[in-house]
């Protein structure tokens, strides 16, 4: 009876605890979801060419939407909504006016542009388009990859001069099989393992770099931790950059890093445009310091119509396109009806979550 007694007593004490008003608002911002529910939100979806928009609305005509096709347009549209979808057109500085915005969904992989630091402190959630493009991506850089070792980028240039060109005698200079080339992969996450895959099925030997080494048989023959780069790199008859840029990576490829290459090597840039120092690059490509690069990112995009790798017959440029795909929008969505289920249900982790 005595228990029974205190039992109560406690029962009854924690219902007057949480129906202090003061408390059960804490109670209720636990178990509320951050978003406004379907029939109160509004979806913000910004970006120049995808219709990102057109395919959430083909699936949820129940919910109220904006698009921009401008960053103007963003500005002027941030202050009306509670969610916005978006990539290359996010300023930071439009948190002073998002006075509703409570979640962004990234249409990219990376999210470099978003200060994490800020979100958090607004208490704003920010979801990348991770795996959205990894199939798109891997098969880019195989592209470029086939493209640079069969002297592609060279025959379309003596196709517009109508020059048929004669056998090379320098082995080395001929194009190349891929069979027995080792491939080093940096950035070894979703799209470097997919790629990896990729080139193991043409008898590449795959090398892959992480931050921590992890046995990958499925996808690479060796994996070792980025501290191993300088070590690496002599033996490398290609390296595919995948890595998201960092305070880390930034300027990770540069002169010195250039210089352990062998002359006859391929760089190929499907990650960052500030992975790689840019001048360094265009110098070492001058001198013969590795044979040529496919980039399908800059450190400043578009590249500057006065840079020299334009003119550069032993590079191949992308305008940042690696990631573009007619399944693109759908895998976008995907991920954004995911995570706002997760937010409706007052759901803690996100899908791909950054903040």
């Amino acid at each position: 009876m005595r228990e029974l007694c205190i039992a109560s007593l406690s029962i009854g004490l924690t219902w007057k605890i949480l129906q202090h008003p003061k408390n059960s608002a804490i109670i209720r911002s636990m178990k509320n979801p951050v978003i406004p529910a379907a029939k109160d939100i509004v979806i913000g979806f910004a970006h120049s060419a995808y219709q990102v928009e057109a395919e959430f609305l083909s699936r949820r005509k129940d919910i109220a939407t904006k698009q921009a096709t401008t960053i103007q347009a963003l500005e002027a549209m941030i202050p009306d909504v509670d969610v916005l979808v978006v990539s290359g057109f996010w300023r930071n500085e439009f948190l002073e006016k998002a006075r509703k915005l409570r979640f962004i969904q990234s249409i990219s992989a990376g999210t470099d542009q978003y200060d994490k630091a800020l979100f958090q402190a607004k208490g704003l959630r920010l979801a990348s388009a991770q795996g959205a493009n990894e199939r798109a991506v891997a098969e880019h850089a195989l592209s470029l990859m086939l493209a640079l070792s069969r002297h592609l980028h060279l025959g379309r240039d003596a196709q517009n001069r109508q020059f048929w060109r004669p056998m090379i005698g320098n082995p080395l200079r001929r194009e190349q099989e891929q069979r027995g080339r080792t491939v080093v992969v940096v950035g070894f996450g979703r799209i470097g393992q997919r790629f990896g895959k990729l080139a193991r099925a043409l008898d590449c030997n795959v090398i892959g770099l992480r931050r921590e080494a992890v046995a990958m048989p499925d996808c690479a023959d060796e994996v070792f931790s980025i501290d191993a780069l300088a070590d690496i790199l002599p033996q490398a008859d290609v390296v595919v950059l995948t890595c998201p840029l960092t305070p880390q990576t930034e300027g990770l490829i540069n002169a010195e890093t250039l210089s352990l290459m062998k002359p006859t090597a391929h760089l190929i840039n499907v990650a960052r445009g500030k992975v790689v120092d840019q001048t360094a690059l265009i110098n070492a490509l001058r001198k013969g310091v590795i044979e040529s690069a496919a980039l399908d990112v800059t450190e400043e995009e578009p590249l500057e119509s006065s840079s020299p790798l334009w003119g550069m017959p032993n590079v191949i440029i992308t305008p940042h396109t690696a990631g573009e795909t007619g399944r693109y929008e759908s895998n976008v969505v995907d991920l954004l009806e995911d995570n706002l289920e997760r937010l409706w249900r007052g759901e803690k982790n996100l899908l791909n979550q950054v903040v």
